[in-house]
């Protein structure tokens, strides 16, 4: 597959001065899914911002390329018409409005004959919005609106749907059935970029994955390799831990190799 999302060694502050992202590379190829794991304050919820040009004139330094065109620095809603998506943390819902209209501000401005099949191909995701079609969307579930965010995206036909911690906040059997359709998604020919900190459920489902700290990406590798990676393990995944030393008299904590 081709690569869809090239970023080269981008830099991204707050505040002029306080770096969130540090000299940051990595890539995004056509048709697959990518997570970026890492703890809070890592700057996975920036580098989705800066992708999707959400932080002004940011990123400082580097490039940003989509599908070998440079689009680091565009205004938001020239990224989001190349075919950019972003669901945010929060979901960014129009909660006064129903289920139904939320999915239509997805639809805004297609014109195409597929919009009723796109609609099927939701529904059949999701049955439950078909079923509250007409409720508000602030009185569905964490799971529903999570479901709901999702599908307005898929609505939009994205080329690349960027997530930022889709199972926050929900219960584990909701939390799978939303990357079951994650799945299903990118069976479809969706190309995903996934930021969690759920690394278990992430690396289940994802082709490729990156591991972020403190602003830069430390290992990166496919899901395999990060699944059977001792540090991994240890810092992401709750295997392994403290050890007894091969003396006995004391317990120590394996040294991470990044």
């Amino acid at each position: 597959m081709g690569v869809l999302l090239k970023i080269s060694t981008i830099e991204t502050l707050y505040y002029d001065r306080i770096y969130a992202l540090h000299g940051l590379s990595l890539e995004v190829k056509e048709k697959e899914i990518f997570t970026v794991l890492g703890p809070n304050g890592a700057g996975k919820t920036t580098l989705l911002k800066t992708i999707a040009g959400l932080l002004k004139d940011q990123p400082n330094k580097g490039t940003i390329e989509f599908m070998g065109k440079s689009i680091h620095r565009l205004p938001p809603e020239h990224i989001s018409r190349l075919g950019i998506v972003y669901v945010p943390e929060d979901r960014g819902l129009f909660r006064e409005l129903t289920v139904k209209e939320n999915l239509d501000l997805g639809c805004w401005g297609r014109r195409d004959k597929g919009v009723k099949d796109d609609y099927e191909f939701v529904y059949d995701l999701f049955p439950i919005l078909k079923e509250r079609s007409k409720q508000q969307a602030e009185t569905l579930s964490g799971g529903q609106q999570q479901m709901l965010a999702m599908a307005r995206a898929i609505l939009c036909r994205p080329k690349l749907l960027m997530l930022d911690e889709p199972s926050l906040g929900l219960a584990p059997v909701i939390a799978h059935q939303v990357y079951d359709a994650l799945l299903e998604i990118s069976k479809a020919g969706t190309t995903i970029l996934l930021v969690e900190q759920n690394a278990k459920m992430a690396l289940r489902i994802a082709d490729f994955g990156y591991i972020m700290e403190t602003g830069r990406i430390v290992l990166e590798g496919t899901s395999k390799e990060l699944q059977e990676n001792e540090d991994v393990q240890e810092l992401y995944l709750g295997v392994g831990g403290e050890r007894v030393s091969p003396k006995g008299w004391r317990l120590y904590k394996k040294r991470r190799t990044w």
